[in-house]
């Protein structure tokens, strides 16, 4: 019911001061009481069922691409004085993901505050994100959460509560799931939602984890695929599919907790978590507080499907740029290396997740352990040179000794390990294929004609000639294991076998393919053997 009274008051003395008094910058009547007959100022609100608004809609740039850019931010922060507080353990100067305090020889305080615009439309995965994002700072410092407070800018003239409620809800839910406690928040009137926490934590004073001590020689892991920033983007444009959108959401909502646990038991000491400053600025970051150069395989970068193709088709948003223009002065890339490639590397990330530094003689117990609580995007990306002007190097392919690792005696082998594989038809199964059931043609052609060409380019080189048709399936599957293509594998595997090929020579040929692509192949095979 509306309070006719109470409106006439406030509206007469908004008109008698030429301003609105809830907005001075508008006269009175406002937009709003024009266009819906609802006075913000004497507290009406609009009834509109608002649960189902798009939220990134409403906001100019989505999640962490929000954030003020590094070279605006550092020059702010230039003007400042230092810390000079002897319990301060890790403050400003370093950049770190967190600050650490210390309260005792056993014990620090890790206290972070993140809070951005949403990176999704639905309010309850906003808040799980938010939350998740929030959590991942301290996590990265080898902490453990215990308290937060929520801080929230919200419409609420504009929008229902009950957004805003599913908000919080979210945010409550990860954190629970996380066993840390909101203790309250602070709330504020605000045109466009935004939504974080301030987060504090603990960690032993001799076991923090930062990205000053990375060391020559350390790998670099990465435990969560790249391009949530481009995708976003690509929503709010209506250019994402459903399933990227959901497969990013899911990242997002995803806890850095197990990767950090992970990574304290092995014993890593450097590591930062890759968020609003994308892959590069994070890991600029870390070369220059360490003092080191470090080395970026693209081909050995988790990205997310379709992220590719969206930047092929210029959805790169200006998170990318304002990235680029701080990190790019530390960056040389060899000349295989594409603006598209670069794009995705500078992309703004919104809960992304942990890059671990760690020493060559540990990565496999780290990626053994990740693969085993769930982790089934975590690799090796590149590593740490002993040239100590910080540079980061990037490089399409891998070279050198870490893809040369003895990876045998990791347990992948197994007895009739090959049995437990599926015949889902390769990448191209809704081709033709000839009577030895090898694919002849392309899927995804347009052309009968190609087709056909195709399939007699396909026949010449399955045909039996210098090397038999039995060895080159051998190749195919060793090759098929190194492009990581999970289709192919199978059905080579499966065609192999029908040719009389043993099992003991198919473990050789994939173990060919593990020798030269490294920790990040075996991890792809090993994850499509437990799937099966």
């Amino acid at each position: 019911m509306i309070d006719l009274e109470k409106r006439k008051r406030i509206m007469q003395r908004s008109v008698k001061l030429g301003h609105c008094i809830c907005n001075p910058k508008q006269g009175c009547p406002c937009i709003v009481f024009k266009t819906k007959d609802v006075c913000p100022c004497a507290g009406e609100r609009l009834e509109q069922a608002v649960e189902d608004v798009a939220l990134t809609t409403l906001v100019e740039k989505a999640g962490c691409a929000s954030k003020i850019n590094q070279n605006d931010l550092k020059k702010v922060l230039t003007g400042l004085p230092e810390i000079s507080n002897p319990n301060v353990l890790v403050g400003t100067n370093t950049c770190d993901d967190a600050g650490v305090y210390k309260l005792s020889d056993e014990m620090a305080l890790v206290q972070t505050v993140d809070v951005f615009t949403p990176s999704v439309d639905d309010p309850y995965t906003f808040g799980q994100i938010a939350a998740a994002n929030s959590l991942s700072d301290v996590y990265a410092m080898g902490g453990e959460p215990l308290t937060a407070l929520s801080v929230i800018g919200f419409p609420i003239e504009t929008l229902s509560h009950r957004v805003m409620t599913q908000m919080l809800r979210g945010g409550m839910d990860k954190m629970t799931e996380a066993g840390v406690a909101i203790v309250g928040g602070h709330s504020i009137n605000d045109k466009e939602p935004k939504f974080g926490y301030a987060v504090t934590g603990v960690v032993n004073p001799s076991r923090i984890i930062t990205n000053a001590k990375a060391r020559p020689g350390d790998l670099l892991v990465l435990t969560k695929p790249l391009g949530v920033g481009i995708i976003s983007f690509a929503g709010q444009m209506g250019m994402a599919s459903p399933s990227v959108l959901d497969a990013a959401a899911s990242s997002m909502t995803e806890l850095n907790k197990a990767a950090a646990e992970v990574m304290l038991k092995v014993g890593v000491e450097a590591a930062t978590d890759v968020t609003g400053f994308g892959l590069l600025g994070h890991l600029g970051e870390m070369a220059t507080q360490s003092g080191v150069t470090a080395e970026i395989y693209f081909d050995q970068v988790p990205v997310f499907d379709e992220v590719m193709d969206y930047v092929s088709r210029g959805v790169i948003s200006g998170g990318v740029e304002r990235n680029k223009e701080h990190s790019s002065k530390l960056v040389v890339a060899d000349a295989d290396i594409t603006e598209e490639m670069a794009c995705v590397l500078y992309d703004p990330q919104t809960s992304g997740g942990l890059l671990i530094a760690v020493p060559e003689d540990k990565v496999e117990a780290l990626l053994n352990s990740l693969l085993d609580r769930g982790n089934r995007h975590a690799c090796v990306i590149g590593r740490l040179l002993p040239e100590s002007e910080a540079r980061v190097l990037l490089k399409t392919t891998a070279f050198g000794s870490f893809r040369e690792q003895n990876l045998q005696d990791t347990g992948l082998r197994e007895e009739n390990t090959m049995d437990k594989i599926k015949t889902d038809g390769c990448c191209c199964s809704n081709a033709e294929t000839d009577g030895n059931g090898h694919l002849p043609g392309l899927a995804t052609a347009t052309s009968q004609d190609t087709q056909k060409m195709m399939g007699a380019f396909m026949n010449s080189v399955y045909a039996e000639g210098a090397i038999t048709s039995r060895n080159k399936e051998l190749l195919a599957i060793a090759l098929s294991v190194l492009s990581k293509c999970e289709p192919c594998v199978k059905i080579h595997i499966n065609e192999a076998k029908s040719m009389g090929v043993s099992e003991d020579e198919i473990s050789e040929a994939i173990w060919m393919a593990i020798s030269f692509g490294g920790a990040p192949v075996m991890m792809f095979y090993r994850s499509i053997t437990e799937k099966a």
